[in-house]
């Protein structure tokens, strides 16, 4: 199991527009920001990934740190969990593309 860490800055620029007043970093920019990392991690392509399963159980905000856990198997399946605090906020599987040369 690996783990890498992402902090969504408080001036995020969906913040704003997404729920005013209640902002949250809409669902599509935190993925994205998840599978970019992991996959750089692993020198792998981001593009193109298919997600398997994608399922958020709390919102994620700005200003929040997200510690992500993820492993690797086999034909480039990889299992992820993201977490703030003690709240699981996104689980998932993906399949990205062979590593970059």
């Amino acid at each position: 199991m690996s783990k890498l860490e992402i902090t969504f800055p408080l001036d995020h620029p969906t913040g704003p527009g997404h729920l005013p007043g209640n902002p949250i970093i809409p669902g599509a920019v935190f993925l994205a920001e998840v599978l970019r990392l992991i996959a750089d991690s692993l020198g792998l392509k981001v593009s193109p990934c298919h997600i398997k399963s994608a399922k958020f159980s709390h919102p994620t905000r700005p200003g929040d740190c997200v510690a992500i856990e993820f492993s690797a198997g086999a034909r480039n399946d990889i299992k992820f969990q993201c977490t703030v605090g003690d709240n699981v906020v996104l689980t998932g599987t993906v399949k990205c593309d062979a590593p970059t040369p």
